[in-house]
């Protein structure tokens, strides 16, 4: 079979370096050197980040709670707050109703673990992901009836339940929406839709989880009843897993919540969550990237296995020993999630190679009935890997097929997706991620109709795997006291990434060392530069290369290693071009 073009790019790397600064950022850079005392490639990386000036860096070097926005700048705060108090007051019944996946069961422990301790008369709710699908369902709707609530805080879903929230209204049932993502054409009727995306929401602050704007919710009440912030700020560690997990980016508001989120978890996590990170094996201090890749998938396996219900427990639990009985089952549970996770992948990338519309399309579509649906929006991350295109996964549930989208950088999935609607039983989410439903029937004629609108949108270097270079750097530049500011722009994620660096005309010192047959590692230096250490995951290849003399260009992250106690810098390699 003849390989396709797009398929052999993804060998090849766009190094995208960002913009040259401004007039007025390259000012902003000069000031920063003289008031800050930092060089010229660190005065750069701050001005990059709309750093313009002492108090800016002060803002941005040491966050403060003081930063957050004022909760009731939040369109129907003020409405949702009376409610909520309003049935505290008279007693009533309060559902809280959470999303299955990290974000939604993060917001209903929070929001359930916080008002648990004021009010008695509350219970929880996650649908099954496959009996109930995603939002708000119909068989909650009748639980919550049969059991006498009478008011639903929903967090990270509804904002598209017009439907069941009308039906709910008919019942005698009142909605809260907290909800974050797009709203559809027509809100909810629910008593306060929360939402800062709504069209017609001031809030500041646009990319809040729904974990952050049910902590905004709870801000509010608290400052309308008098209620002490700190039981409160206790549960800032459920809010910085929602923010890794979620990939939202870690700016403004989400950057004070995370830092001081990573501060709790590192020091005075809850006891599910200190059983989380036991049996992730971590014993130093979490940031982002291990919450994203060690806590997220295992709180998420509960719901993709089995139950979404059980993460919550666990997190809501304050019995040591039964906290470890609980993560050590969710453990079990993400073990079963990754076997089936890489079967599946494989049986995809095998269905593109061997088809050959597929292997050349410019998007990919595939289907098969019998796949778990719960782990389906992680192949198509692990497909997006291997064929750098809009991707959807899509099982059969429930009689219909269901699907997960994940897009690359600079396309909007959901729009596309959006553009289908006609073939389609629903689908909501975001810019880069969104779930669907639709007929069996009506799959291949979905795939046509969006590969149609993905080709006649997507640019050719779209379909190339991007870098993002934030500067060219003098090996030369790297020293402990360059590393201690930058490792200070922290917690990095979108909107704020870990700085990454090019550098050309290096060498290499020796001999390059292979691991495990896959991994290469290397001293490079360039000039008369003192040698780092560069290590390269998954680069073994380029050994004969190293070995001709050539001079070469490296792209790269610096990190600290830390061996038998030794700390030292070294080159985290992203790409190497010669």
């Amino acid at each position: 079979m003849e390989i396709s073009p797009y398929l052999c790019a993804m060998n090849e790397k766009r190094w995208i370096r960002k913009p040259e600064l401004t007039p007025e950022q390259q000012q902003a850079a000069n000031d920063l050197m003289q008031s800050i005392y930092v060089d010229r490639f660190l005065a750069t990386l701050l001005a990059q980040r709309n750093i313009k000036n002492f108090e800016s860096a002060k803002d941005f070097f040491r966050p403060e709670l003081s930063q957050l926005h004022d909760p009731f700048l939040m369109q129907d705060m003020s409405v949702a707050v009376e409610r909520l108090s309003q049935a505290m007051a008279q007693g009533e019944k309060i559902l809280i109703y959470g999303d299955y996946d990290v974000d939604g069961t993060t917001s209903v422990a929070l929001f359930y673990g916080f008002l648990r301790k004021i009010y008695d008369k509350l219970d929880y709710y996650i649908p099954d992901r496959y009996a109930e699908g995603y939002g708000v369902s119909w068989q909650s709707i009748d639980w919550a009836q049969e059991h006498g609530f009478s008011l639903i805080v929903t967090l990270d879903c509804g904002i598209k339940s017009v439907d069941k929230v009308t039906e709910a209204r008919h019942r005698g049932i009142d909605f809260i929406i907290c909800d974050h993502h797009r709203p559809g054409a027509d809100l909810p009727p629910a008593v306060a839709v929360l939402d800062p995306k709504r069209e017609d929401c001031l809030y500041p602050y646009k990319e809040l989880t729904g974990c952050g704007v049910g902590f905004k919710l709870l801000h509010a009440f608290c400052l309308h009843n008098g209620h002490d912030l700190e039981p409160l700020l206790n549960h800032l560690d459920l809010l910085v897993v929602s923010i890794a997990a979620d990939i939202v980016p870690i700016t403004g508001e989400n950057r004070v919540l995370a830092y001081f989120g990573l501060q709790r978890l590192n020091t005075t996590p809850c006891v599910g969550v200190k059983a989380l990170i036991q049996v992730a094996g971590f014993s130093s201090a979490l940031d982002i990237t291990n919450v994203v890749f060690g806590l997220g998938p295992r709180i998420n396996a509960a719901g993709r296995i089995k139950h979404a219900r059980e993460a919550v427990r666990l997190l809501l639990c304050d019995d040591e020993q039964d906290a470890q009985d609980f993560a050590l089952e969710i453990n079990k549970h993400n073990l079963s999630r990754r076997t089936f996770d890489s079967t599946m992948t494989e049986e995809a990338l095998a269905m593109i190679q061997n088809d050959t519309w597929l292997a050349d399309a410019k998007s990919t579509v595939l289907f098969k009935e019998d796949w778990h649906k719960g782990v389906i929006g992680i192949v198509a991350s692990r497909c997006i890997e291997h064929f750098h295109r809009p991707t959807i996964i899509l099982t059969q549930s429930n009689g219909k097929a269901a699907g997960s989208a994940r897009s690359v950088p600079g396309f909007d999935v959901y729009e596309a997706i959006e553009e289908c609607a006609e073939l389609l039983e629903q689908f909501g989410g975001h810019t880069f991620a969104a779930g669907l439903t639709l007929p069996v029937e009506n799959v291949d004629a979905f795939r046509q109709k969006f590969e149609e609108i993905v080709s006649s949108r997507i640019l050719p270097e779209q379909l190339i795997p991007r870098i993002e270079v934030d500067l060219e750097l003098e090996l030369s530049a790297i020293s402990p006291k360059f590393y201690k500011v930058m490792r200070q722009m922290a917690p990095f994620g979108p909107g704020n990434m870990t700085p990454v660096f090019a550098t050309h005309g290096v060498h290499v010192a020796g001999r390059p060392t292979i691991m495990k047959e896959k991994h290469i590692k290397f001293e490079v230096f360039q000039g008369d530069s003192p040698p780092y250490t560069a290590v390269g995951f998954g680069m073994a290849h380029l050994y004969p290369d190293l070995m001709s003399g050539k001079p070469f260009s490296i792209c790269y992250c610096v990190e600290e290693n830390n061996f038998r106690g030794k700390q030292s810098l070294q080159l985290y390699l992203k790409d190497v071009k010669f």
